[in-house]
């Protein structure tokens, strides 16, 4: 699994950006992503997001994560391109002081989510919504009990 991270100039991630590859390669394999498949994950502001969620969407809101899906081969690598993942951590961070967890454990929800999404989960209907949360806690519990102490 190839994972590309790209933080916006003056984010401040409330996690090293090796665990969140770390954190990302799990997601993918337990989700059933191609071994070799890769994806960008852009942490940025809500200002971002907003936008995109405007543009894309015909929401002119923010949000917390946006999932661009993919379909192609890279061609520098061969490998399959699964898309980009946007979280705003700014709003990360929020959710995490109102749903009294740390900001890391919100990031990586974001972005377990959005990995989720690009492999083709949805929650648009109740029995998707039942199947996409029960494989997103299966990943998210797998990922916290492999925390650093």
């Amino acid at each position: 699994m190839v994972v590309n991270i790209q933080v916006a100039d003056g984010v401040n991630t409330p996690l090293e950006l090796n665990r969140i590859e770390s954190a990302v390669s799990q997601a993918m394999h337990m989700a059933g992503a191609p071994p070799d498949s890769e994806l960008t994950v852009v942490l940025t502001y809500d200002e971002e997001l907003h936008r995109l969620n405007r543009q894309f969407l015909e929401i002119d809101a923010p949000t917390d994560v946006l999932s661009f899906p993919a379909d192609f081969i890279d061609p520098d690598s061969h490998h399959p391109y699964l898309g980009d993942i946007l979280v705003s951590v700014e709003r990360a961070y929020q959710q995490a002081d109102l749903q009294g967890h740390s900001a890391s454990q919100e990031l990586l929800l974001l972005i377990v989510h959005g990995i989720l999404h690009l492999l083709g989960h949805d929650h648009a209907e109740d029995a998707e919504r039942e199947r996409m949360w029960a494989l997103q806690d299966q990943i998210l519990s797998r990922l916290s009990s492999n925390e650093p102490e």
